[in-house]
């Protein structure tokens, strides 16, 4: 949800709908801030936005040269993964619709996301299944 170099950055779990940016904290690290805090504050650290793994993203200003390397567009839609679960090593990662994964420490600083959904399409599907199941035990018979 939040590399483990910014643990010692206020944090809080992101919202559907926000609108982040990608930011180095004093940690040295990239992460996520929300992109209207930003803009408050000018003279104290804005917490870090932490997404679950499984979320999906909309990244905006992919750069150029990223996108030749993950042949992707300038704006893909992503799901937010974690690479490792190894202590000390950044994991925060985005995999692109292609299978292409890319740690944030990758991203570029100002670029922007939209959290479109805190959960995958998995667990939607999932709940979805085990309400019909419900109804279906419970009107059906």
């Amino acid at each position: 949800m939040c590399d483990y170099s910014l643990a010692g950055v206020p944090n809080r779990l992101a919202e559907e709908g926000e609108r982040l940016v990608a930011c180095r904290f004093s940690t040295g690290s990239m992460g996520l801030a929300s992109d209207a805090s930003l803009w408050r504050s000018l003279f104290r650290e804005n917490p870090a936005v932490c997404v679950p793994p499984g979320a999906r993203l909309l990244l905006r200003d992919i750069p150029k040269d990223l996108q030749r390397q993950l042949d992707v567009q300038a704006t893909e839609e992503v799901t937010f993964v974690q690479l490792s679960a190894e202590a000390y090593e950044y994991r925060d990662a985005v995999r692109f619709r292609n299978g292409r994964e890319v740690l944030l420490q990758r991203l570029k600083c100002g670029q922007r996301v939209k959290v479109l959904s805190l959960c995958c399409d998995d667990s939607r599907d999932e709940e979805h299944q085990r309400r019909e199941e419900e109804y279906r035990r419970i009107f059906v018979g």
